[in-house]
């Protein structure tokens, strides 16, 4: 097939998104059979328009909405309390045509987790919660948008903190950076673990075992899950399309946790601080696309 039958035949492909059906309404059928694709061709591309239509549902709703509604959070915990950051949040993510992900998920009460200083993660906005001067708070929060979700999660420090929050915050981040440079078509999933830990335990902090990242796309948990340490395991091969939720839970001491009588709320076993980061980080031919960066 020449360059330009080629461009031909992939025009007409994509403008009938590969249906014969659509072609034959149009009378285009008989046209684009005579550039006689092949049916692996044919596969190929319509994975890559999939591919293309899914990163930019996600870039241009899910995500960044998602981050937006982190951002506001943030800004409003600090100066007006947890129960009003709480509000805001969900009104922002609900006033762009988005669902919050979390709220109702597996029973869970609220459309964000707000988790304080040794609390590591789905902790209870409550309006009983007052932050205070110095304390870190991690927002983990989803957006649902014409059928798929998006994840994110950041640690912030509430006025002015200690150098040594501040640290575990940029610990933190650093590791979720230092696993994304494995994630490539063709490594296995495991080195984007290792290189969390590496990084983690190096600078002398503990990465929380007992919780893990995991797939995301139609569904808020997919598989594969994605641990922050080695398994043993190599995990699965890493293809174009997928789409994971990448988030290293890190603390200052102990990696043990366990749930208060709430049963949701996750708190480390030794009252040390936690820090949380996550992005949903799309997997292409060449660099990962972080979704929910903005």
């Amino acid at each position: 097939m020449s360059n330009k039958n080629f461009e031909d035949a992939k025009a007409v492909f994509d403008k009938y998104d590969g249906s014969y059906y659509q072609m034959v309404r149009d009378g285009q059928y008989e046209k684009y059979k005579r550039y006689c694709v092949p049916k692996s061709l044919e596969k190929e591309w319509l994975k890559s328009k999939q591919n293309a239509e899914y990163k930019e549902l996600l870039r241009s709703k899910n995500m960044y909405k998602t981050a937006h509604a982190f951002d506001m959070y943030c800004h409003f915990t600090s100066l007006l309390g947890d129960k009003n950051g709480i509000r805001i949040a969900e009104e922002y993510i609900r006033s762009c045509g988005a669902v919050p992900s979390f709220k109702g998920l597996y029973g869970y009460p609220a459309s964000i987790c707000a988790s304080v200083n040794e609390q590591v993660v789905h902790g209870i906005p409550s309006g009983n919660t007052v932050l205070k001067e110095g304390d870190i708070i991690s927002i983990d929060t989803g957006a649902y948008i014409d059928g798929f979700h998006g994840d994110a999660a950041r640690t912030f420090g509430v006025g002015q903190i200690s150098e040594q929050r501040q640290r575990l915050i940029d610990i933190t981040k650093e590791s979720f950076f230092e696993g994304v440079k494995l994630v490539k078509v063709g490594n296995y999933l495991n080195k984007v673990s290792a290189a969390i830990q590496d990084y983690v335990e190096s600078n002398g902090y503990g990465v929380v075992r007992d919780y893990v990242g995991h797939g995301i796309g139609r569904d808020m948990h997919e598989d594969p899950e994605i641990p922050n340490y080695r398994t043993g395991r190599p995990g699965p091969k890493l293809v174009k399309g997928m789409t994971l939720a990448i988030e290293p839970m890190v603390t200052v001491g102990t990696y043990k946790v366990h749930t208060l009588p709430n049963r949701w709320t996750v708190v480390t076993n030794d009252g040390s601080d936690s820090a949380h980061y996550e992005n949903t980080v799309l997997v292409t031919d060449n660099e990962p696309e972080l979704l929910t960066l903005v």
